[in-house]
């Protein structure tokens, strides 16, 4: 599927594909820290892509988008390249925004900056929502602590070190050798400057969460140890109209530990609406 772009409010080029029915309800996945459109999975890429409008977007810095030296401090910025893919596919209404660990808090800079018009409803997969030190919402796990500083850095071996230190933490143990290497390689791809720049901002969205008139579904699982499970559950308490789905034992990566379970608990959700 040939790549698409669209261009974010500084100018940036943003890469993103879109697969599935053209009149289908528009599903738009906003990948983690370090990572990229391809994080999915081609099974739960192909699951989805039969009912729903599916758009992978990269995130700026991130993947095929382009990586500018400033702008990663700033909400309005990743607001504007969530608004700048809708546009570029003609969405105004109906839409689900579906979030994995950084990406759930675009999706909260988004909704802060253009309202929920035209979204439907919002997935948080092991996601944060807020940034900063004593922010609930984004309560990491120890995985992440411990690969901080050294997966900013730009010394290859502390940088390969760190980021290899995550072990299973995004994928969960099993036979999940491939899917494990592919997002190493995206964490490795992902330019350090780009790694450090998206922790370096604070933001809180407790009033936004507080007062989201949109339904949520909030995926975590309780081993989490790169976004503490914490964090899903403070937006969950928050969101006067959540559901919330607490993985027993899983760890960062839902969709890859349990692609089927993924897609039937996504499914089910949007499908509600």
């Amino acid at each position: 599927m040939a790549l698409r772009e669209a261009t974010g409010i500084d100018g940036t080029t943003l890469a993103y594909r879109v697969t599935g029915p053209d009149g289908a309800r528009p599903l738009v996945l906003l990948h983690g820290w370090a990572q990229s459109m391809t994080c999915w999975g081609p099974a739960v890429l192909a699951a989805l892509e039969q009912q729903y409008r599916v758009i992978a977007v990269d995130l700026r810095g991130h993947g095929y988008s382009g990586a500018p030296d400033t702008g990663y401090d700033d909400p309005k910025i990743w607001a504007g390249d969530v608004a700048a893919v809708l546009a570029a596919e003609g969405i105004e209404r109906n839409t689900v925004l579906l979030g994995w660990s950084y990406g759930g808090l675009v999706i909260a800079d988004y909704l802060a900056e253009h309202g929920t018009g035209a979204v439907d409803g919002i997935i948080l997969v092991g996601a944060i929502t807020s940034i900063g030190r004593g922010q609930r919402g984004g309560h990491v796990g120890p995985a992440m602590r411990a690969a901080l500083p050294a997966a900013l850095s730009e010394e290859p071996r502390d940088a390969i070190r760190a980021l290899g230190s995550f072990g299973t933490a995004l994928t969960g143990p099993g036979e999940h050798g491939v899917a494990s290497q592919a997002l190493f390689g995206a964490s490795l791809a992902t330019p350090p400057r780009v790694r450090a720049a998206l922790f370096g901002r604070e933001i809180g969205h407790d009033d936004l969460l507080a007062g989201l008139d949109v339904p949520a579904l909030i995926l975590h699982g309780t081993d989490d140890t790169v976004v503490d499970v914490a964090a899903g559950r403070h937006a969950a308490e928050l969101i006067p109209n959540a559901t919330a789905s607490y993985w027993e034992g899983c760890n960062h990566g839902p969709f890859v530990e349990d692609p089927d379970r993924f897609v039937a608990e996504v499914s089910a959700f949007i499908d509600a609406l």
